[in-house]
């Protein structure tokens, strides 16, 4: 298989399905397009109907153009790997939580933009934004004290996670207040192999978009 991603540093989007499909031992070809350049939706373009990243191209050729849509197409090629809980009812609180972080959290998103190399403690802290925060928090706080962690469903991690890993990555660029709780998930998120690939190859990256940086 092969999956379109955009710059590490930036793309959150495509570290959703990156680092499941890492974590997971899945292998697949990575092709990087760098955004924010002139030619960047051309070349997205060619590999995505929608113009938007991350794409998955099956091994029957067949695209794949959205992270969640990704991820599902994952957990059903691969059961043995149990992306979502066994369990109907906790999977369906998975998928409810991973579908609030799909439509949602737009001020975070917004205001707290993924750049995996900045440190910007307290930026971006609009009330709106705390108020995400806020809830995010309690997201994470409940699943872990209902599936007893370390990941937001039990010991394995899962769709729901990476769904929220770009967020972990975001909570450790801006540092907003969080619980207790909400720390332990980010240390536990950012220690997987796979997250720490990512943030490796971020950090190596020397590719910058000034939308992302002017402000540092």
């Amino acid at each position: 298989m092969k999956l379109i991603i955009g710059d590490k540093n930036y793309s959150s989007w495509s570290m959703r399905p990156w680092v499941m499909m890492k974590h997971m031992g899945i292998e697949f070809e990575e092709v990087i397009v760098l955004l924010g350049e002139a030619d960047s939706k051309a070349r997205i373009l060619e590999h995505s109907p929608s113009g938007k990243m991350p794409c998955l191209i099956t091994d029957e050729g067949q695209e794949i153009w959205e992270s969640l849509a990704i991820l599902e197409t994952v957990a059903e090629r691969y059961p043995q790997h149990g992306l979502w809980p066994s369990d109907p009812a906790a999977r369906a609180h998975a998928r409810a939580i991973a579908c609030e972080m799909h439509g949602g959290f737009g001020e975070v998103r917004s205001q707290m933009p993924m750049n995996v190399r900045a440190r910007r403690p307290g930026k971006g802290a609009t009330p709106a934004v705390l108020a995400e925060v806020e809830r995010i928090d309690a997201i994470w706080s409940e699943c872990l004290a209902r599936y007893q962690g370390p990941f937001l469903f039990g010991s394995t991690f899962g769709a729901a996670d990476a769904m929220y890993a770009p967020v972990v990555s975001r909570f450790i660029t801006y540092a907003p207040p969080l619980s207790d709780a909400a720390r332990g998930y980010i240390e536990s998120v950012r220690a997987l192999p796979a997250v720490r690939a990512w943030f490796d190859d971020a950090q190596a990256e020397t590719h910058r978009i000034g939308y992302y940086e002017d402000d540092a």
